[in-house]
């Protein structure tokens, strides 16, 4: 598999729906800090373009989802509350996790930096009373483009890539993770 990520319903969204999309999980996210009380990882995946649901993203979100309740059994964290969403602009988990949210968070970095899909999640913590916690208020360095390893924002604004090397980067990843599972 060295094509291009390529997914069976195709649906395209615009920037409006992303933004709204955008909107709703802020206010998901409000509603189980209000609720729990405790740090919570909000999870995406990375989809470049205007395709961004399909086989691929959902089964790489699951994924990550797997690989994020298994780091917090090892720690001893219980998740309190999980919820997946699955949308046209694209799949979406929100976690409540009974943990230290700079704990989790270092967590998280640790799956996004090491595990061999982790560069396509984006597992955002936020902590009650807090905004998001960032790589950079911890010290860490700031996640790198798919393409180049330059970091993605400056990619990402500058538009440094086309499309469609993007996504055969994202289909190169996933395949050499099936490669792994498979040997």
């Amino acid at each position: 598999m060295r094509a291009q990520v390529r997914t069976v319903n195709a649906a395209e969204v615009g920037l409006e729906e992303m933004l709204a999309a955008r909107e709703q999980r802020a206010t998901r996210q409000a509603a189980a800090l209000a609720r729990f009380g405790k740090p919570l990882v909000s999870m995406t995946m990375v989809m470049p373009g205007p395709v961004k649901d399909g086989p691929l993203p959902r089964r790489v979100l699951d994924l990550a989802v797997q690989e994020m309740e298994a780091a917090c059994r090892a720690r001893g964290w219980r998740i309190l509350s999980r919820k997946a969403l699955w949308r046209k602009t694209g799949p979406e988990a929100l976690s409540v996790i009974d943990a230290d949210a700079l704990s989790l968070k270092l967590a998280m970095i640790e799956l996004e930096d090491h595990h061999p899909l982790g560069r396509l999640w984006d597992l955002d913590v936020i902590a009650p009373g807090q905004a998001q916690l960032s790589r950079q208020s911890l010290g860490e360095s700031p996640r790198r483009c798919l393409a180049c390893g330059r970091p993605a924002r400056v990619c990402g604004r500058s538009r440094r890539h086309p499309l469609g090397q993007l996504l055969t980067t994202i289909g190169r990843i996933v395949h050499e993770y099936d490669l792994r599972a498979v040997t």
